[in-house]
């Protein structure tokens, strides 16, 4: 069976692009076929993160395609271990489709109310229209390494009554050029910032076992 990971935002700029990309590039490393689906045909970000890797002779290789629909998407299921779905941002219909499909729906946020209250707004219209609250988990993105924020912001989730990913990504520059070059925020030259990142992508994947093996039990 393979795994589907949604990836979904109120807004845009919160990080969902990039986190679909750091997931990629960890189950590709961990051995599993993987494919992003990019739903935003419109910017079609990782489409063209993915030109700029190859481009630079990045390994590993990762598979990225545009699709108009999630339905042609998820026709992909058969051929992958992992399909990850980059949604649009604000797109109602498809992001209610992205969450009915995948094994866990990650919605990225900042610290600031700013961020945090569409994302909480975004999973209550999901959970009202039949999304199990313990399939949405929300990412801690652009942090400012306060504690003080960043305990509030994880408060003001966990109050509304959703899962908080461990580990976060901070502000920093060296995100923006490792993307710039086709790296995911893993990849960056400095080992503290990829060990943060990998923080959440392991938390990602945790969550995404612990549901499937719930399924099963």
């Amino acid at each position: 069976m393979a795994y589907v990971i949604g990836m979904v935002s109120q807004k845009g700029g919160v990080g969902k692009s990039t986190l679909a990309r750091m997931m990629a590039r960890e189950f590709v490393t961990g051995g599993l076929s993987t494919k992003i689906a990019d739903l935003d045909t419109q910017q079609q970000t990782c489409c063209n993160w993915a030109g700029r890797r190859a481009e630079n002779g990045i390994t590993p290789e990762i598979q990225v395609q545009s699709f108009a629909s999630t339905k042609s998407a998820l026709d992909e299921i058969s051929r992958f271990d992992a399909l990850i779905l980059d949604g649009k941002p604000n797109a109602s219909d498809q992001t209610l489709e992205i969450a009915t499909a995948a094994d866990l729906v990650v919605i990225p946020t900042g610290q600031t109310v700013d961020d945090l209250h569409p994302g909480v707004v975004l999973a209550h219209n999901l959970r009202k229209k039949g999304i199990s609250p313990d399939k949405i988990a929300f990412a801690m993105f652009k942090t400012t390494g306060s504690e003080r924020e960043n305990s509030s912001a994880r408060d003001y989730i966990a109050q509304a009554g959703y899962t908080v990913l461990e580990g976060e990504v901070s502000v920093s520059t060296a995100y923006g050029s490792a993307s710039d070059q086709g790296k995911a925020i893993t990849e960056t030259s400095f080992k503290s910032l990829n060990d943060r990142a990998s923080i959440l992508a392991q938390s990602v994947i945790d969550r995404m076992v612990a549901l499937q093996e719930r399924q099963v039990a």
